[in-house]
C-alpha cells in the first residue's frame, strides 16, 4: 500500500510542476519530434477530401480571416 501511495504522491508532483510550467511559460506540451508536421503530414486526418464538420470548420475561419482582412482595410488609424 505504501508503495501504490509514494507512486501517486510522484505523480501528483510531476502532474503540479507540469502545470506551473504551463502557468509560468504559456506553452503547450508537445513531443521533441515536432508533431505531424515534422513527417510531412499536414493534417491531422489525411483524407483525401474533409469530412463535413471539417468542411464546417474551414468555412468558419475563412469567413473570420475575411472579416479580420476587411475590418483591418476599415482601419482609421
Amino acid at each position: 500500500m505504501s508503495t501504490f501511495i509514494i507512486t501517486f504522491a510522484i505523480l501528483m508532483g510531476v502532474t503540479a510542476l507540469m502545470a506551473v510550467g504551463y502557468i509560468i511559460k504559456r506553452k503547450t506540451i508537445s513531443g521533441s519530434c515536432g508533431g505531424l508536421g515534422g513527417i510531412g503530414i499536414e493534417k491531422a486526418c489525411d483524407c483525401p477530401e474533409p469530412c463535413d464538420r471539417r468542411k464546417k470548420l474551414m468555412a468558419k475561419q475563412e469567413a473570420e480571416a475575411q472579416r479580420s482582412a476587411k475590418l483591418e482595410q476599415m482601419r482609421i488609424l
